[in-house]
């Protein structure tokens, strides 16, 4: 009996430790499911400041949030980003096209400025190639 757990049941022990210490620590960088699409779009109340739209965005274990958001090309838009949690790669916002690079202390709003110049799917996200991401929706 001792060889049959030593050859067969150790292994498997084994693996499933190794298993559950890979996961955990991909738990900080996990991408998660894109749900994102133009009919899921919450409604995100209209604020404006100045003649500009305000959004306020959050970072949490779910991402950037909410996302879709439907923006408007050629109108001035302020994001207001607050990184709510430290158990992700959204340390930042990066948007390709607009020289945008923001780094997100934790629990500190930070205001970006921007305003849309195409229409269609705007994607911004982290450094780590937008592995956390969100969408704007141009319009």
């Amino acid at each position: 009996m001792r060889p049959f757990i030593s050859r067969i049941i150790k292994p498997w022990l084994a693996l499933a430790a190794t298993a559950a210490m890979v996961a955990a620590t991909q738990q900080g960088c996990s991408k998660p499911k894109d749900t994102a699409s133009a009919e899921a779009a919450p409604t995100v109340p209209e604020k404006r400041e100045n003649g500009v739209r305000v959004v306020e965005l959050s970072v949490t274990e779910k991402g950037y949030e909410p996302s879709p958001v439907s923006l408007k090309k050629g109108e001035p838009v302020k994001l207001v980003v607050t990184r709510k949690t430290d158990l992700t790669c959204a340390t930042e916002v990066v948007m390709d096209g607009y020289d945008i690079n923001t780094p997100l202390p934790l629990n500190e709003a930070v205001s970006i400025t921007f305003t849309p110049k195409e229409s269609g799917k705007l994607v911004y996200g982290c450094a780590m190639g937008k592995m956390i991401s969100g969408v704007f929706m141009v319009d």
